[in-house]
């Protein structure tokens, strides 16, 4: 056994510990597509020494001090189901899984709030409020493989997020484990002003920081009705049009997508004419509401020359929205494939999809590139791009991959975007975070020294390091 897991079987108990070959493989990485190229490719270094499962906040900030002494990296671990390398481990990195810590340990229904540890799986938080009569109203697409925690390590969004908000609009407070192994909570409020929101330092921190030991996020009752709705126009940006007239008279769908012709003819071709985009709508909520709703939403996108066409897209999409391929899918095929998600204000959009797209089209390799806008504010919105590659040979398949991220990322500076909407930074995205910060990067920099003056906390992800 590692010194380091010698020393937590001690202090925490031999079942806390785990050094078997099968639990550090399971752990070596998130579901980040170049880790596991390289991973086949024999080339993923590494791994963890060891990995810890704690089962209580006191557990948790045990095992962090005793990292302090030893000097090692602490990786923090939930679902593992991260797509840009946050939770892949350093060598000889001590991880953390949380998965344990997966109790629902209060639900107010007089404050509407639910206090739940961090490990606790998204779908699993989410189907127990519902057997209560809520709602949080998060639905990521990895629901299933993702934890309440890591929705607040990587500033995470859910498909309802039109309607219910972001991570950071239901997080109502938090505990976390700070590096020194103090723990901090901050307690549930509606509205305070007692100095900057010291919330804000763990969403999107990714595990730098801390480590999210418990959340309390905001619940509501659950809908009354629900109704859907599609409609095919001609042009992407017409689309878009609907999605920014509807914010923009203050009504709030609870899914607003806009796809471009290219994922219209792929995932909605039954329905959609050719060569048009497609927007689904769905609204829930009171039943007054919704009818408002629905109604004022045809509206607009018939003033802007859509088509109805009907529920059946919108349900299909309800339907199958969390199946996706495995990334072996494409593997085993000698190609990779990813997603991009990043945004931009209202008159800087569309630019940025055509330049981005632009981009990724021009990549060696590169098959196909397509968007589609999921998330949508008064101000602006994000576009999620897909794309395939096969490169060739097949063997500089990174070199390919980056280049094409970074491609992708460069043009979307340059149309003003952000270069991350809800995936975070990770390992990935980690060399172009400055370019986007610029001069308020050295103040992240100095947060990060301030709290974990020794850089065990996850280093790499975030904030690279050397």
């Amino acid at each position: 056994m590692t010194e380091i897991g010698a020393t937590l079987a001690r202090e925490l108990g031999p079942d806390r510990v785990a050094e078997d070959a099968a639990t550090l493989a399971a752990h070596r990485t998130d579901y980040w597509i170049l880790a596991h190229l390289r991973a086949r490719q024999g080339r993923l270094a590494g791994g963890p020494a060891c990995v810890v499962r704690p089962r209580s906040t006191a557990e948790v900030a045990t095992t962090v001090r005793a990292a302090q002494r030893h000097g090692v990296a602490v990786v923090p671990y939930g679902g593992g189901s991260g797509v840009v390398g946050g939770a892949t481990p350093p060598p000889g990195a001590l991880v953390v899984d949380l998965t344990a810590m997966d109790r629902l340990l209060e639900l107010n229904e007089t404050a509407l709030y639910a206090r739940v540890q961090a490990g606790m799986m998204g779908g699993t938080y989410e189907a127990t409020v519902q057997a209560r009569g809520y709602t949080t109203g998060n639905y990521p697409q990895s629901i299933d493989r993702s934890t309440v925690g890591g929705w607040i390590a990587t500033r995470a969004a859910g498909q309802f997020s039109t309607k219910y908000g972001n991570i950071e609009d239901l997080c109502l407070g938090l505990e976390a484990v700070l590096p020194s192994g103090d723990c901090v909570r901050l307690q549930p409020i509606p509205r305070a002003s007692v100095g900057p929101t010291l919330r804000e330092l763990f969403l999107g921190s990714e595990g730098t920081l801390g480590v999210v030991t418990e959340v309390v996020l905001r619940l509501h009752p659950l809908p009354a009705e629900r109704v859907v709705s599609s409609f095919a126009f001609s042009t992407f940006g017409a689309a878009l049009d609907v999605v920014r007239r509807v914010l923009r008279e203050g009504w709030r769908p609870a899914v607003l997508r806009a796809y471009d012709a290219v994922e219209s003819a792929r995932q909605f071709s039954a329905w959609t004419p050719a060569d048009h985009s497609l927007l689904l709508i769905v609204s829930e909520g009171p039943s007054t509401l919704v009818a408002a709703e629905t109604a004022a939403c045809a509206r607009v996108a018939a003033t802007v020359g859509g088509t109805a066409c009907g529920p059946e897209p919108a349900t299909h999409w309800l339907e199958v929205r969390n199946t996706v391929p495995s990334w072996d899918f494409f593997l085993d095929r000698e190609m990779l494939a990813d997603t991009i998600e990043v945004a931009a204000m209202w008159d800087r959009i569309e630019t940025l999809y055509e330049r981005v797209i632009a981009a990724l089209s021009g990549a060696p390799g590169v098959l196909v590139a397509s968007g589609h806008s999921s998330h949508g504010y008064a101000q602006g919105t994000n576009i999620y791009f897909t794309f395939v590659m096969k490169p060739d040979p097949f063997a500089r398949a990174e070199e390919a991959y980056l280049e094409a991220w970074g491609r992708a990322l460069q043009a979307t500076l340059d149309a003003g975007g952000t270069i991350s909407h809800h995936h975070g930074i990770g390992r990935l995205r980690a060399g172009w975070l400055e370019r986007e910060l610029a001069s308020a990067y050295p103040l992240l920099r100095d947060v990060k020294r301030a709290l974990d003056p020794s850089g065990i906390m996850n280093p790499g992800a975030l904030i690279p390091t050397g």
